[in-house]
């Protein structure tokens, strides 16, 4: 049996190419990210264990960054900002500005069903990409393709915030000053039992102020009315 992978057409080389510099990386051998691109539907030469290793490859690195970056933090905050930022919407959004969906090589049931579109392959792609790269040109490559991929998340990044949901945000802001903790009811309940509207307040004492929001889940309108509550104490 031949494991050789079928050569690449002139016009599949040319679009490899261009996405590889899109990457600010030129691979040695372009079949790795030929192969990183390549999804299980199209049997099985593709992506899942560059996947693998890249998922690795990722966390190992955002650990490091953290640990350098952030020398007071301590381990659990590094540990929920770490799996923020590796977590698989934000590898989408990644692989979305990239523009990844035109470059995956999908079998034709996943190319019916809007593959191309789905979180989920995109991100598992960007931890494929990876991999290749680490495989193609070594550590050091790698590792400037993660930095390139999250700089600016890096330069914007709050640990105080980000992983946390509104909800427990609000209630530190509040703790943290000695405030009484929001208030939550459940204002109305609307539509059928499987598509159901829930419209929720949250009371906050220092401003006095009820804060209302609407979602498909009691969880969600709470997260947003608290979201809505945190922002007017923050613009105090």
């Amino acid at each position: 049996m031949n494991d050789q992978p079928a050569p690449l057409s002139i016009e599949r080389q040319a679009k490899l190419k261009q996405l590889s510099k899109k990457l600010g990386y030129e691979f040695n051998d372009i079949q790795f990210l030929q192969n990183a691109l390549t999804h299980r539907s199209m049997g099985a030469k593709n992506n899942e264990r560059l996947e693998f290793l890249g998922d690795s490859l990722v966390n190992f690195m955002i650990a490091d960054v953290l640990f350098h970056q952030f020398t007071k933090l301590p381990e659990g905050d590094m540990s929920r900002v770490r799996a923020h930022l590796v977590k698989g919407d934000t590898l989408a959004l990644i692989g979305k500005e990239y523009n990844l969906s035109e470059y995956l090589v999908l079998g034709p049931g996943e190319l019916k069903s809007g593959g191309f579109r789905r979180n989920s392959i995109i991100a598992d792609s960007v931890e494929a990409i990876i991999a290749a790269v680490y495989e193609d040109g070594g550590l050091d490559a790698c590792r400037e393709l993660v930095n390139r991929f999250y700089e600016k998340r890096l330069q914007e990044l709050d640990p105080k915030k980000i992983g946390k949901d509104p909800k427990t945000r609000l209630q530190e802001w509040l703790q943290s000053r000695q405030e009484p903790l929001p208030e939550y009811s459940i204002i109305s309940v609307n539509g059928a039992a499987h598509a159901q509207d829930f419209t929720v307040s949250c009371y906050v004492a220092k401003l006095n102020t009820k804060f209302e929001a609407t979602a498909s889940s009691r969880r969600k309108a709470e997260q947003k009315a608290a979201e809505n509550a945190l922002e007017a104490l923050e613009n105090l």
